[in-house]
């Protein structure tokens, strides 16, 4: 793999330096095996942190974990050469503490090791994504050369997904109806389902069901932290999982390393102004989209976006049928949307709109599939997408209110505006939050470098913006390219290299062309 080259920087003056030193020369961790992730939220503050430095890397001391080999099923599609880092596997136990009950049990956490850098650095992934085990092995093949030289990258399944005891609790035909009716036309039917899939997560979960959230996640990661006998947790996450990391800074600042969040969700509680940057956000990603499909030998000519809304127009009339699964029209611009998330995957998500096109939804439908149904030894996404957002946020908005704003975002994101209305109605029904909302990081926290992207059509820059705004000491990198996550941009690689490797903190606002 080819070294990214840059210019290297000079590291922080030598009185920093001893400042550095003097904060990292604690010995490895004396906290018992397994801690409560119960707790109240860190308190809000204001104080600026920029004057606390990154800390020096630390390779593991005292405690380690047993590494084994994989199953295959782990590594399934994934296009690995000869070349390709070492992997390997391992399981943790973490507190499943519910909020006011301590002591409820103990949840399993999956884990994977790729390379052999000597100091840990934490993966994380968005929960509509892939698992954090597996996300971490396709990074491994698109990070600089120095970052595996310097770090083994542990990606994590989060609490509920992937081999962490995945969360299975929505029937299969109330997954289709959450993930593929129009709220737009009318609510009903996705407040029935929603109802529906909260019933029987509730039964299914029990006293755990609201024990799936982002705040725990963080009490899980300094559980690991132990385990890997580190005294920081270095991060990168990425979209969803950044929110963790965040949390993770903000109830263990004195445990935080050097932290990378690539797109954070919007942290403000109003769903209108929130939902409304996701569609616009998408929007703007598909026309990004249409235009490299037409630089491109592309089977959907000049205008990609008239052939994706006239694909949507033909579902409406006469739902796509897939095997089992229907694909009404607004489950089709769900698979076009997570299509567009992945630059990577553009030329076979235009190859898979012209094939719909022409009555073969095969190739379309296996962009969502993923969220709908089993696949090989990964459980349906939804179910923990769904658990997990609702125990995240406090919002739960009456049915007429979701009715005016589905028609306000329809109306306004004719494209996309349906597809992420949806979510207006999934934790109708859900309990509501018995917490206050935590803060993002905390003053007492190093620096953390966040990223934002241009046409971002999941955590979209504006959100990502409130969200920087909201963490002390964060410092933001914004990136004018396309698609969820900015870390396939040389520029933005090259910065995170600086920080993560060579402690070198860039300036706020740095910009990064597309």
């Amino acid at each position: 793999m080819p070294r990214r080259g840059r210019a290297r920087r000079q590291l922080v003056v030598s009185a920093l330096v001893a400042l550095l030193a003097a904060g990292c020369t604690a010995g490895p961790s004396t906290r018992p095996p397994v801690v409560e992730n119960d707790g109240e939220p860190a308190p809000s503050t204001t104080e600026a942190s920029r004057e606390v430095p990154l800390p020096e890397l630390a390779e593991p001391r005292g405690p380690s974990l047993s590494w084994e080999k994989c199953d295959p099923l782990l590594l399934e599609g994934l296009d690995r050469g000869d070349d390709a880092p070492s992997v390997s596997c391992a399981r943790i136990m973490a507190p499943l503490d519910a909020p006011g009950l301590p002591g409820l049990g103990l949840t399993r956490l999956g884990l994977t090791k790729v390379g052999d850098g000597s100091v840990p650095l934490v993966v994380l992934n968005g929960l509509g994504g892939e698992p954090g085990t597996r996300y971490a092995v396709r990074l491994a093949d698109t990070l600089p050369e120095e970052i595996l030289r310097t770090f083994s990258l542990i990606g994590v399944d989060r609490r509920g997904t992937g081999s962490s005891e995945p969360i299975q609790c929505i029937p299969p035909e109330e997954r289709q109806t959450l993930l593929g009716h129009d709220p737009t036309t009318t609510v009903d039917p996705i407040l029935d389902a929603a109802r529906t899939a909260g019933q029987q997560c509730a039964l299914n979960l029990e006293d755990a069901q609201t024990a799936y959230d982002s705040w725990r996640t963080a009490g899980d990661l300094d559980e690991l932290r132990a385990r890997l006998g580190v005294p920081r947790l270095n991060i990168l996450a990425h979209g969803e999982g950044s929110t963790s990391a965040a949390y993770y800074a903000a109830r263990f600042p004195q445990h935080t390393g050097r932290i990378v969040l690539d797109g954070v969700p919007d942290p403000s509680t109003d769903l209108t102004i929130g939902l409304g940057d996701i569609a616009a956000a998408a929007e703007a990603t598909l026309d990004r989209f249409a235009a490299d499909c037409a630089d491109q030998d592309c089977p959907l000519g000049d205008d990609a976006r008239a052939a994706v809304t006239a694909l949507a127009d033909d579902a409406r009339a006469t739902p796509l049928r897939v095997g089992e699964h229907r694909m009404s029209s607004t489950l089709v611009l769900r698979a076009v949307l997570t299509g567009l998330a992945q630059p990577d995957r553009w030329s076979e998500l235009a190859d898979a709109i012209a094939a719909a096109r022409k009555g073969d939804g095969e190739a379309l439908f296996g962009f969502v599939k993923p969220w709908l149904a089993d696949t090989g030894r990964w459980k349906a996404r939804a179910d923990s997408v769904l658990v997990t957002r609702c125990n995240d946020t406090e919002p739960r908005l009456p049915s007429d209110r979701i009715r005016q704003v589905s028609r306000q975002l329809g109306d306004e994101h004719p494209v996309f505006g349906a597809v992420v209305a949806q979510q207006l109605a999934w934790c109708s029904p859900w309990p509501n939050r018995q917490e206050e909302m935590p803060e993002l990081g905390s003053p007492d926290a190093p620096p953390i470098l966040v990223l934002s992207t241009a046409a971002d059509p999941v955590t979209p820059e504006k959100g990502t913006i409130r969200a920087a705004e909201r963490i002390p000491g964060a410092v933001r990198i914004a990136w004018q390219g396309a698609g969820h996550g900015a870390l396939g941009s040389g520029c933005v690689a090259d910065e995170v290299t600086a920080f993560l490797v060579d402690g070198v903190v860039p300036e706020d606002g740095t910009l990064c062309p597309a």
